[in-house]
């Protein structure tokens, strides 16, 4: 058995912070106490280091199958280690689309040999495939992805019988991205009729506007609380839509769940000005009241998690013209600092920083011995010096893409070390591959 042990980390878990030492062997936290004094193989002195539970990304686009040339398995989880992310679930709009079970299960047969991270990925749905649908296992797969407004890839799902059918038989989590498809094409020929060909890009948040998301993520939650749906609401983007989500009842008790991402919490419609299509993203980066509001929501609880849509294309597709410039950003290497750069500026604790970014996540997925850093968990963890600044550029950026939103950014934090189920897959600026993570198991009934 392989062990490591940890000394004098300062533990952020579970709402609290103490310093202690951690004991893992063969991948799993073996004991937390004070005073570790035992042979192992390996060593690490965390004094004066944070030690965060891993960070669970449950929204991700890793291009493989089919898009490869963007991202892929390996180049974008070798970037999420880097970041502090331990586990993923992956979307289905590759190409192939994943819309049946077979495709499902090649997606995990290639990350069993290339994820430094561990994983999951999510059974795509469409207008024509709720037989595959109800064949998921809940077991070990993360949930059923349903695009209730298109997004990268052709997977609109628009038939009010489909969706009356998804959500009152899914047998798992049911995971949407909500803009109504209608509006969205009202606004944009608007425009274009105005404009012709020239949109700009800061009308992207016009075209994909507070009333498109707010249709859509309405509509979802009225068809969730018909049919007692397990939902779960993806990149909030607009203050109004948080009123759909409650915090009058414990986490994991809720039906209905809400995640915020890194860039509707980051950037505002004033940023266009100087990003471009670099912060296109569907849905739209919209106004400073709405990046205010959703954070609000967050510490507040009625946005359950903090995730980052990661989507990765290449500097030459985001350089084209607004209209023909794709949506989606590369965001998991950064994710997790530039949360701890809201905590240098007083915006979020460290504590709620472990809570929305893993606790919160384990327990909307039901995940099993993950997400906390627990005696008989796996050892899922993160090393964080938060004083010790650096500057993102072309020169430390691991995306296949090699761009960054955050290019010029001096962030104070830097990832040390990222243990994933119990194996040290990055440390001090270098990547330590050859054991890949590990399938991501549910505990579900």
């Amino acid at each position: 058995m392989s062990s490591i042990l940890i000394k004098s980390a300062t533990i952020v878990n579970e709402n609290r912070q103490y310093v202690s030492d951690i004991l893992i062997k063969d991948g799993l936290i073996e004991r937390i106490d004070r005073q570790i004094d035992v042979q192992v193989d390996q060593t690490i002195n965390a004094k004066g280091l944070h030690l965060f539970p891993g960070c669970i990304d449950d929204q991700v686009h890793f291009r493989e199958p089919g898009l490869t040339y963007k991202a892929d398995i390996h180049s974008e989880s070798r970037a999420a280690v880097a970041g502090g992310i331990t586990s993923f679930m992956e979307m289905p709009n590759t190409v192939p689309n994943t819309l049946t079970q077979d495709l499902l299960e090649q997606k995990y047969e290639i990350a069993s040999r290339t994820s430094l991270a561990n994983y999951s990925f999510f059974m795509g749905a469409s207008n024509d495939n709720i037989d595959e649908v109800l064949k998921t296992d809940i077991k070990n797969v993360c949930g059923v992805k349903v695009f209730m407004g298109s997004s990268t890839g052709n997977m609109l799902v628009d038939n009010p019988q489909t969706l009356e059918n998804i959500f009152s038989k899914s047998p798992m989590l049911v995971a949407v991205h909500c803009e109504d498809e209608a509006t969205i094409k009202s606004n944009l020929n608007h425009f274009k009729q105005l404009l012709g060909d020239n949109v700009p890009v800061r009308l992207h948040p016009k075209i994909r506007s507070e009333e498109a998301c707010y249709l859509s993520s309405s509509m979802a939650v009225e068809l969730a609380k018909k049919h007692n749906t397990r939902l779960h609401i993806l990149h909030i983007s607009t203050e109004k839509e948080t009123r759909l989500f409650s915090n009058e009842i414990p986490l994991k008790d809720k039906l209905i769940t809400a995640e915020a991402c890194i860039h509707h919490l980051w950037f505002s419609d004033q940023d266009y000005e100087t990003k471009g299509n670099f912060i296109k993203w569907n849905p739209a980066v919209k106004t400073a009241a709405d990046r205010d509001g959703i954070l609000k929501a967050v510490l507040d609880g009625r946005i359950d998690v903090i995730a980052t849509d990661h989507a990765p294309h290449t500097i030459e597709e985001k350089s084209q013209p607004y209209l023909q410039a794709p949506s989606g950003g590369p965001l998991v290497q950064h994710a997790l600092p530039a949360m701890l750069e809201f905590y240098h500026q007083g915006k979020i604790s460290l504590e709620q920083i472990a809570e929305k970014m893993a606790h919160n996540v384990a327990i909307c997925f039901q995940l099993e011995n993950r997400g906390f850093i627990r005696e008989g968990y796996w050892a899922d963890m993160v090393l964080v010096d938060l004083n010790n600044s650096w500057t993102i550029d072309k020169s430390n950026i691991l995306y296949k893409c090699k761009w960054s939103p955050f290019e010029g950014s001096t962030f104070k934090s830097k990832i040390v070390h990222t243990l994933v189920s119990g194996n040290v897959a990055y440390s001090k600026g270098s990547l330590i591959e050859g054991k890949a993570g590990k399938r991501l198991i549910f505990n579900r009934m």
